[in-house]
């Protein structure tokens, strides 16, 4: 099995952050990173958050999950531990998400919040930026349905 990372950078909504420790938690994915103003799990006073826990069905108690301030230190990190590192964002510099056809392992997959994206510093600092090719009018997915589709593509799922 590949070893497969999130990133959450700034994600703001606590039903897509929950949502996407479901999926992840379903995918196998071995932790996440949540970043800045990322909700976690817990409330500021350590206890478990009703909202979260609506969500993600208690997935939060069967992935790993840590919070760090900045996604630099989630990048170094995970760089620092031969992670390579994607981003999921519309950019100039992004390719079409295609299926792998060579192993991936490890990797960190950034996703970013549901207004801005990707931060240009995570984005400055991805190893590969991929997009998911829209078809539709709407130009971009909700952040934990885009999530899901990455991650399964990326696992070749």
């Amino acid at each position: 099995m590949k070893t497969a990372v999130l990133v959450l950078d700034n994600i703001r909504s606590v039903e897509n952050t929950g949502s996407i420790f479901r999926t992840a938690e379903g995918l196998g994915v071995a932790k996440i990173y949540l970043v800045g103003t990322t909700p976690t799990p817990l409330d500021r006073f350590g206890r478990k958050r009703a909202d979260f826990a609506k969500v993600s069905l208690g997935s939060e108690d069967l992935i790993k999950w840590e919070y760090v301030e900045n996604v630099q230190e989630a990048i170094d990190n995970l760089r620092s531990q031969n992670f390579k590192i994607i981003s999921l964002e519309q950019d100039p510099r992004a390719t079409k998400l295609e299926p792998n056809t060579k192993p991936l392992e490890p990797f960190a997959l950034v996703v970013g919040n549901e207004v801005d994206g990707v931060s240009k510093e995570a984005l400055d600092l991805s190893d590969e930026i991929v997009e998911i090719e829209m078809r539709g009018e709407k130009e971009s997915l909700n952040v934990s349905v885009a999530t899901g589709i990455a991650l399964y593509v990326l696992l070749g799922k």
